[in-house]
C-alpha cells in the first residue's frame, strides 16, 4: 500500500508542476491490445530522442514511470518517454512468443513499434536516437526489441533480464511458467545466442544497436548466469570481446565489464544485489548518449 501511495503522490505532484504522463488511446497497430503511456516534457527538445521502457512482471507502464528518475531527466534534457504497459500473461512481456522474435512479426513487439512510430511521427522524433531500457520482463523484452528490430533501436539497456530468444520455445515467460530453464541461467555458445539474433530478422546485414547489461549477482528469480548469456550474445553480434573489468563502477557494489572499447557493449555485476532495477540513470544516459 506504501508504494501505491508514493506512485499517487509522485504523479499529482508531477501533473501539479506541468507535464505527466499521458495515455494514447490510437497509435497504430496493436495485435495484442497493450496499452501505451507517454511523457512529453514541456520544454521538448527539437527532433527529440525518445526513451522506450519496459515495466517488470507484475508492473505497468504507470508504475514504471515512478520507478526510476528518467522523467527528471527528460525535463532537464528535452526527451520523450514511452511507457508500453501489458495487462496479459500477469503483466509480462511475450517475450517466448514467436511473432515477438520475428521482425515485422507482430506480437508485443509489433504493438512497441508502433508506439515508437506514433512518437516519432507527433513529435518529429530523431530517428537517429530511439532508446530502449526496462526490468526483468521488461529486460527481457528490451533484448527481444533491440534483436527483433535493430533497425530502430541506436541502443538498448536491459537490467535483470535475459538473452534475445532465451524464453523461444516455452509456453510462457512469468514466474508463474513451468519452464524456468531459460531465468534460471540457460547456457549456449555465443554463436548460437547470435544465432538467434541473426534469425530474427534474416538478411539484415545493418548497424546493430549498441547494448548495456546490468544484473545483481544476489539475484535468485532470474539468475546473474542469464546476463552472462545475454553478453555472449551481443558480443556475439556486436563483433567485440571483453578486454577489462572494472571494480567500483558505477558504485563501490558492482563490477563493469567492458568490451571493446566499451561504446559498443558494457556489462554490470552488483555484489549482493538481488532482483532489483539498480537503475543509475546518469550511467544508462550516458551511454545512450544523452547526456556527458
Amino acid at each position: 500500500m506504501m508504494f501505491k501511495s508514493l506512485l499517487g503522490f509522485a504523479a499529482m505532484a508531477q501533473s501539479a508542476f506541468g507535464a505527466s504522463l499521458q495515455q494514447v488511446q490510437n497509435f497504430g497497430n496493436n495485435p495484442t491490445r497493450i496499452q501505451m503511456y507517454i511523457y512529453v516534457p514541456d520544454r521538448v527538445a527539437t527532433n527529440p530522442a525518445i526513451i522506450v521502457a519496459l515495466h517488470p512482471c507484475g508492473g505497468t507502464g504507470q508504475q514504471w514511470f515512478s520507478g526510476t528518475r528518467l522523467p527528471s531527466f527528460a525535463d532537464q534534457n528535452g526527451f520523450i518517454l514511452i511507457y508500453p504497459s501489458t495487462p496479459n500473461q500477469s503483466n509480462c512481456w511475450d517475450v517466448h512468443n514467436p511473432a515477438s522474435l520475428t521482425h515485422n512479426g507482430g506480437g508485443d513487439a509489433g504493438g512497441i513499434i508502433s508506439m515508437v512510430n506514433y512518437t516519432l511521427d507527433r513529435y518529429n522524433g530523431n530517428r537517429e536516437k530511439v532508446y530502449v531500457m526496462g526490468f526483468s520482463s521488461g529486460g527481457m523484452m528490451t533484448n527481444v526489441m533491440a534483436g527483433s528490430y535493430p533497425e530502430v533501436f541506436e541502443a538498448g539497456a536491459a537490467y535483470s533480464g535475459t538473452a534475445h530468444a532465451c524464453f523461444a520455445g516455452a509456453g510462457g515467460a512469468t514466474p508463474f511458467s513451468p519452464n524456468q530453464t531459460c531465468a534460471q541461467g540457460l547456457q549456449k555458445t555465443p554463436e548460437q545466442w547470435g544465432a538467434f539474433v541473426r534469425n530474427s530478422y534474416p538478411g539484415y546485414n545493418g548497424r546493430r544497436p549498441r547494448m548495456m547489461i546490468t544484473h545483481g549477482n544476489a539475484d535468485t528469480l532470474v539468475r546473474p548466469q542469464c546476463a552472462t548469456e545475454a553478453l555472449k550474445q551481443w558480443s556475439n553480434v556486436l563483433g567485440v570481446s571483453l578486454t577489462r573489468q572494472v571494480q567500483g563502477v558505477p558504485s563501490s557494489q558492482f563490477t563493469q565489464h567492458i568490451y571493446g572499447d566499451g561504446t559498443k557493449l558494457q556489462g554490470f555485476f552488483g555484489n549482493g544485489v538481488g532482483h532489483a532495477p539498480s537503475v543509475d540513470e546518469q550511467t544508462l544516459l550516458r551511454f545512450f548518449g544523452l547526456i556527458a
